[in-house]
């Protein structure tokens, strides 16, 4: 992909950003605010009962550093598809789509913060983690955004391993390793990512379809997406099952996945069987409260029960 800028950037109506703003804005920080909570949530799960002053410093310091590799993925992401952006409504402000950023500036800030949060982590936390950060910014900023996205229908499923990594992330941070708790907590974000992502995309399909990207409504119809939002609903509830089966959290976080989850597969039911772009914005909102409810409810178990 020719990451030169784009010729038909739209023009900013209103006063320009602050360079801060700018350079601000390229990490995605809602996007990466999850991220760093996901991977709390690995870090605290990864400790028995309450954790001591040090685990906190190590926690915070981990926190730091995936927030910093994180954020210089979203800004290599933003580089790589400025072109892109300029064609999607919801993405067209976007400080490269815009022309606001120069491409070299913006590959030096991503470089600067991947250096800055790889060192981080390898000095303060653990090599293990800083390796399986910098893969994880591999995977998303080059085989996902550059290979997988512009090829692929599935390309969301398959570049979801990258988004599922924090917990993985946070457990090896505190733990020094790759527990099987661990790995259910990437499960859960795995099967949640492609219900998640094509909620927005069935609502969003005229800006892919003109971006040129194959997501799965633009290649497969809007029915066949439908299904599969709704098939994927099924399989992540059983996933959310997983933590209290394998003795990971109690009755607390249970009750509170299977009330999620439900919610989720009822949405995800209602769109397959009576589709509106207001319902599928609704499904894609929910899918936010989804992940975000369940992990807090793994949070508060931990501590509470």
């Amino acid at each position: 992909m020719n990451p030169s800028q784009p010729s038909a950037a739209p023009v900013s109506s209103g006063p320009v950003p602050s360079r801060f703003a700018q350079f601000y804005a390229l990490t995605k920080p809602r996007v990466i605010q999850l991220i760093v909570f996901c991977a709390l949530i690995g870090m605290v799960l990864a400790i028995p009962g309450v954790p001591s002053w040090q685990d906190v410093w190590l926690a915070l310091v981990a926190c730091l550093g995936i927030w910093l590799v994180a954020g210089a993925a979203a800004a290599f992401n933003c580089l790589v598809e400025q072109q892109i952006d300029a064609k999607m409504r919801r993405t067209a402000w976007r400080p490269t789509a815009r022309g606001q950023l120069s491409n070299p500036l913006t590959l030096a800030f991503s470089a600067a913060l991947c250096a800055l949060g790889s060192w981080i982590l390898y000095v303060w936390v653990n090599p293990l983690t800083m390796w399986l950060t910098f893969a994880t910014f591999v995977g998303y900023a080059v085989v996902y955004t550059v290979i997988l996205k512009p090829m692929t229908p599935q390309n969301i499923v398959i570049g979801g391993a990258s988004g599922a990594m924090p917990p993985v992330l946070g457990w090896a941070a505190m733990r020094g390793d790759v527990g099987p708790e661990a790995l259910i907590l990437f499960l859960i974000i795995f099967l949640w990512t492609p219900p998640h992502f094509w909620a927005l995309a069935l609502y969003r399909v005229e800006d892919y379809r003109k971006a040129g990207l194959p997501m799965l409504p633009v290649t497969h119809g809007n029915e066949f997406t439908r299904l599969q939002v709704f098939l994927y609903t099924l399989v992540l509830f059983a996933a959310c099952l997983m933590p209290f089966v394998f003795h990971m959290s109690g009755w607390l976080y249970l009750v509170v996945a299977v009330v999620m989850s439900i919610g989720f597969s009822g949405y995800a039911w209602r769109l397959w069987r009576n589709y509106s772009d207001a319902l599928a914005r609704k499904t894609f909102r929910f899918s936010l409260i989804h992940l975000s409810v369940l992990f807090a409810a793994l949070l508060l178990d931990h501590y509470l029960v």
